[in-house]
């Protein structure tokens, strides 16, 4: 650090050399595996500091806040987007990462990059792109996609592993412990803010909730929040003297196990979450296919034109946000045949 007076310069040498003090788990930016295209160093920031700001400023970030996190087109202003619950995972992930000594930093990056790839109307707009995709189709993978070849950030490797693996149903796991803290991240915040997001919108009660998890976490929201971060801050610290591993404590982790289960029963597959879900397919096949047969409507800007027609295509329809693919397909075909999404929930 260099400065005189109030101020003293806080470069890159001197950040990097700030992380000695992390963990013996954590990643250290200094030591990255490195990004796909070399580049300098910037003065100032760590390589995972570059990361973090290039991902806030990219065109699939902001499109997180019109696409949907489980209800449906909802006419309210407090119903969790993309967005906010990518910021609220955020969050979360710093706070692990700072209490068990991790790269801050990193888990941030990672965070806030691991939605990028989801598609219009959540996890509904998954199982209508599949049967374009062998094998099937996954937001997870799309986020790499879209930071390795649509926009082109040229992220580190570690950024890029945790936003491929930062779904439990993706294998091999993430290699960094920051990148654990995001997994966890992003199921206490769904878990959390969903349920208080079916209070509102009338698919549950606050009595409705499974009487364990409300014992062991309390409820929905800040105090759910701040009870699951400490199960996994315990449970990371009691199994520190082996793989150190990211883990919650035994009895939370079955807690938050069933009430996980009790989320999907009663309102992920709850009728008013569900009920458009044919609905939502068709629209997204429809404008899927209707570009597959004219391909020179995708934007220059958003196509890979060294890539295979249907990938252009899914590209392209996959990144859209909730109400853009809607509007699109009012223009191509019937609007009426949209109308029951405007809006599915009430306002609040």
């Amino acid at each position: 650090m260099t400065g005189g007076g109030p101020f003293r310069l806080a470069d890159r040498a001197a950040r990097e050399a700030a992380e000695a003090h992390l963990a013996p788990a954590a990643t250290r930016a200094a030591a990255t595996r490195g990004r796909a295209h070399p580049e300098p160093e910037d003065a100032l920031r760590t390589a995972f500091e570059r990361d973090r700001d290039r991902i806030l400023h990219a065109k699939a970030f902001r499109r997180l806040k019109h696409k949907t996190q489980v209800f449906l087109n909802p006419d309210g202003d407090h119903f969790v987007t993309r967005l906010t619950h990518t910021l609220q995972v955020t969050q979360v992930a710093r706070s692990l990462a700072r209490a068990l000594g991790l790269n801050e930093t990193l888990a941030e990056a990672i965070a806030l990059g691991h939605d990028l790839g989801h598609s219009p109307f959540g996890h509904i707009g998954e199982d209508a792109l599949e049967p374009y995709v062998p094998g099937g189709w996954h937001h997870a993978a799309q986020g790499v996609r879209i930071v390795e070849v649509l926009e082109h950030l040229n992220l580190t490797w570690e950024v890029r592993d945790g936003i491929r693996a930062h779904s439990w149903k993706i294998a091999p796991p993430p290699a960094t412990r920051e990148a654990e803290c995001v997994r966890y991240a992003d199921r206490i915040g769904y878990l959390s803010h969903d349920a208080l997001d079916a209070v509102r919108a009338g698919v549950l009660r606050p009595g409705d909730l499974p009487a364990r998890a409300r014992a062991v976490f309390g409820e929905p929201g800040s105090q759910m929040v701040g009870a699951m971060i400490d199960a996994v801050i315990a449970g990371s610290l009691a199994a520190g003297d082996g793989d150190g591993l990211v883990v919650m404590a035994a009895e939370p982790l079955e807690a938050m196990h069933e009430l996980r289960a009790f989320m999907f029963q009663r309102v992920y597959a709850s009728e008013i979450a569900t009920g458009q879900k044919q609905l939502a397919i068709d629209v997204t096949r429809r404008l899927v296919d209707h570009h597959l047969a004219r391909p020179e409507l995708i934007p220059a800007s958003y196509r890979d034109t060294e890539a295979d027609p249907v990938t252009q295509v899914v590209d392209y329809v996959s990144g859209m946000t909730d109400r853009f693919a809607l509007a699109m397909h009012d223009r191509l075909f019937d609007a009426d045949a949209t109308s029951a999404m405007r809006p599915l929930l009430p306002p609040r």
